[in-house]
Parts: structure tokens; C-alpha cells; sequence
């Protein structure tokens, strides 16, 4: 068995000492006779599993008290719903920043439900950059305010967090970061609500993690389906349904593998630095790769870069899998190429990737 180098964008690559983990206690669950996926999810053993996951989740990002942590199912696309679901039985206008696709199809959402304020947005500029804190102009009622962290096909982040008031006015701060949590440290203490699919950074797609401030689990609209509700997850602990009981288990091992193998966040964004500033010098010190975005706005996890002669783009392509760098083709919206260097990604396979590009400049440029 041979493991490739896997750029994909999600879903991405898992540690391999996770998978080797699970292989080991597939079959039979330490003594259970049956596989984590084969046994009930009110067993006291999978309870155990979903508690530990979750006290791990909330060790590695210093989650105060008073947050919930619901693991749900939906992916991140079902929490664009979520969110003006919970947030808007108090009345107000959902405002969302529009930073790429991922958060265009949010405010669409809100829009479809309830209406949306757009409060910044770097459309007109093909979004190479952020809208900057003096260019968000929130509505008179905002309900909260929605953007993106990270949006994994443009390859663009926040270098702050947005202020959402002053003192005598809070306005909930909401978070997608899907393709950015657990990449770095976090103060959760500045969000009101931040969600993640997990097909990123912390597992196999078929679960999402929900944060979300104890206060505002009361803010739901009435018609709010169960299933919908995050205050329904909190209070069944997050197993109003079956959950995605393998899913959920395999999480648990990458918070883990997290804490014991790599030592936390603080050394795993070291380690995730060194790889996307590896790659970004690679691309700015050639004139035969480019990358659009403004280098204050770069992604540490997704990175596109475009080829001087397009026209070279499929042979690109292929001769890269063939020298085992899978999954580099750019998003079909943007083109190009992307990278994306999530945790897994290790710093040979960055290297792998930019010393391919280097011998394909010689030969091609």
C-alpha cells in the first residue's frame, strides 16, 4: 500500500496515525466484540467516545463554559439555514459579510428564510482581499453578523475578527470556519456561534461541529424544525437522532492525535505556516506561477495559483498524479490550480509539490 501526497479540498486527508488507529480497532473496539459503527449510540462505551471527543475538542480551543458544542449532521451548507433559524425569534436583519462563494451562499439562504444586509463585501473586486473593519456597515437591527473565516476556493482569510459593537450594544459574531478551525489557535470568547464541517481538519465528511454561546440557544424561531434547533442538540447532547456514531468517533482521534502526536494548536500553526509560506515563496519567486489574493489575506490552508500558459494546465495535472500529488485541480468556478494544506498534510508532501513545480517550470516555462 502506497500513500500519495492528497491536495484535495475535501473531503481531505486524515492523519495517517489516525487511520491506522481505526484500522486497528475496527473490527473489534477494545474488547467490545463489535466495531464503533456496529454498536449503539446510547452504549455507555459510545458515550464515553462522544464525551472524550468532546472534552478534547474543548481542551484544544480553551472553549469557555458557557459554549455549547453540538456535533450535527448537514454539513456546513445546513447551518446557512441554522443560523437565521436560531438567531432571528428575537426579530433584527441577519448581516453577512461577502468575501466568495461559500459565504454568497449563505447570504442566499438568509435571503430565502428572512432577508439579508449585505455589510461588506469585496465582490467588485474579484475578491482578492477582505472587506477591512471600516468598510462593514452593519444595519440598525442587526440580528448578527455572518462571514467566513476562510474561503477554501478562493483561498482568502480574515486577518482579524470583524467588531461587531460597542459597549452598550452586542451584535453576535457568527463564524463559518470549515476550512480553517483547528488550523490555528482560536478565542472562541469573541464568537457568539461558530460552525465547521468536518471534512477538513477534523474528520470524515458526515459531521459538523456547532459552538454556540448559551444565551443564544434561546433565540430560535418558533417554526424552527427540531432537527434544526440548536437548542434541541444541547439539551440530548447532540443525539436527538442517531448520530453519525463513526464519524463522530473518528473526530475524536484526530482531537487526539491533536493534543498527544502534534502538542496542540500553537505548534500545529507553526508547522501549517511553514508549509503555505514554503509554497507562496515558491509561486512568488517564479514568473511562471501566480497567486490573485492579497498576501495579507493568503489562506495557511488553501492555496490556487494559475500557470503563465494555461494551455499547459491538463498536462500539468497529469503529470502531477503521476509523480503521486493528488487532487490539484483548481475549483471549476476559479480554474487553475489549488493546494490545500490542511492539518494532515505533511511538510514532505509540500515539498514534494514544490519541487515538482520547479522541475515542470524547466521544462515547460
Amino acid at each position: 500500500m502506497t500513500r500519495l501526497h492528497n491536495f484535495c479540498a475535501g473531503p481531505a486527508a486524515m492523519p495517517t496515525a489516525v487511520l491506522e488507529r481505526a484500522r486497528e480497532e475496527l473490527l473489534d473496539y477494545r474488547g467490545q466484540g463489535a466495531s464503533v459503527m456496529e454498536m449503539s449510540h446510547r452504549s455507555p462505551t459510545f458515550e464515553a467516545i462522544a464525551a472524550q471527543a468532546e472534552q478534547d475538542l474543548r481542551d484544544l480551543l480553551a472553549i469557555p463554559d458557557n459554549y455549547r458544542v453540538l456535533f450535527m449532521q448537514g454539513g456546513a451548507t445546513m447551518q446557512f439555514a441554522c443560523v437565521p433559524l436560531n438567531l432571528l425569534g428575537q426579530g433584527g436583519t441577519p448581516n453577512y459579510l461577502d468575501t466568495g462563494i461559500w459565504s454568497a451562499k449563505a447570504i442566499k439562504e438568509a435571503e430565502h428564510l428572512a432577508g439579508a444586509h449585505v455589510a461588506g463585501s469585496t465582490r467588485g473586486n474579484g475578491y482578492i482581499h477582505v472587506p477591512r473593519q471600516d468598510e462593514i456597515s452593519l444595519s440598525g437591527d442587526a440580528a448578527y453578523l455572518h462571514y467566513c473565516h476562510n474561503e477554501t476556493i478562493g483561498g482568502l482569510a480574515f486577518d482579524y475578527v470583524p467588531a461587531t459593537g460597542g459597549a452598550d450594544v452586542e451584535v453576535p459574531l457568527v463564524c463559518d470556519m470549515s476550512s480553517s478551525i483547528l488550523s490555528a489557535p482560536l478565542d472562541v470568547s469573541r464568537y457568539g456561534v461558530i460552525y465547521a464541517g468536518a471534512q477538513k481538519n477534523i474528520g470524515p465528511a458526515g459531521i459538523t461541529v456547532v459552538i454556540v454561546r448559551d444565551d443564544l440557544l434561546e433565540r430560535a424561531l418558533p417554526q424552527t424544525p427540531s432537527l434544526l434547533g440548536w437548542k434541541v442538540y444541547a439539551d440530548n447532547d447532540s443525539m436527538i437522532n442517531t448520530p453519525p456514531t463513526y464519524a463522530w468517533y473518528l473526530a475524536g482521534l484526530v482531537f487526539q492525535w491533536l493534543k498527544h502526536d502534534i502538542g496542540g494548536l500553537v505548534e500545529m500553526e507553526t508547522i501549517n505556516r511553514r508549509k503555505c509560506e514554503a509554497l507562496y515563496t515558491a509561486i512568488d519567486t517564479s514568473d511562471f506561477y501566480a497567486n490573485p489574493i492579497d498576501p495579507v489575506n493568503r489562506s495557511i490552508m488553501n492555496v490556487p495559483f494559475t500557470l503563465a500558459d494555461e494551455s499547459l494546465n491538463s498536462v500539468f495535472l497529469s503529470e502531477a498524479e503521476a509523480e503521486g500529488l493528488l487532487n490539484l485541480k483548481g475549483h471549476r468556478s476559479v480554474g487553475g490550480m489549488r493546494a490545500s494544506l490542511y492539518n494532515a498534510v505533511s511538510e514532505a508532501d509540500v515539498q514534494a509539490l514544490i519541487t515538482f513545480m520547479q522541475d515542470f517550470e524547466r521544462r515547460r516555462g
